[in-house]
């Protein structure tokens, strides 16, 4: 589980870099990971997007999600995730 979870947040920081944010992967000392994101126009402006697989009978679907748990999109398309997070941390007049 933990490479696909890497590949698929390292999809996410490319394309969040293709919209001039900064993201990097991070690795807890527990070994959880998630991708930091900030505005370099806005630093205070940040999230830390997660990847987590749902499982159903014979498919495992991931999904990137919000810090609060929420999914926020299909892991599977990163650049679509990647909009909505940079949407989401746009500073005014961006």
């Amino acid at each position: 589980m933990g490479d696909d979870n890497f590949e698929h947040l390292k999809r996410l920081v490319s394309e969040l870099g293709a919209h001039g944010l900064l993201a990097r992967v991070v690795q807890t000392q527990g070994g959880r990971m998630f991708a930091r994101v900030i505005n370099p126009n806005a630093t205070s402006l940040s999230e830390n997007v997660t990847c987590r697989s749902t499982s159903t009978s014979d498919m495992q679907d991931w999904w990137y999600c919000w810090s609060w748990g929420e999914r926020m999109h299909k892991a599977d398309d990163p650049a679509g995730a990647a909009t909505k997070v940079a949407r989401v941390l746009a500073a005014v007049g961006e």
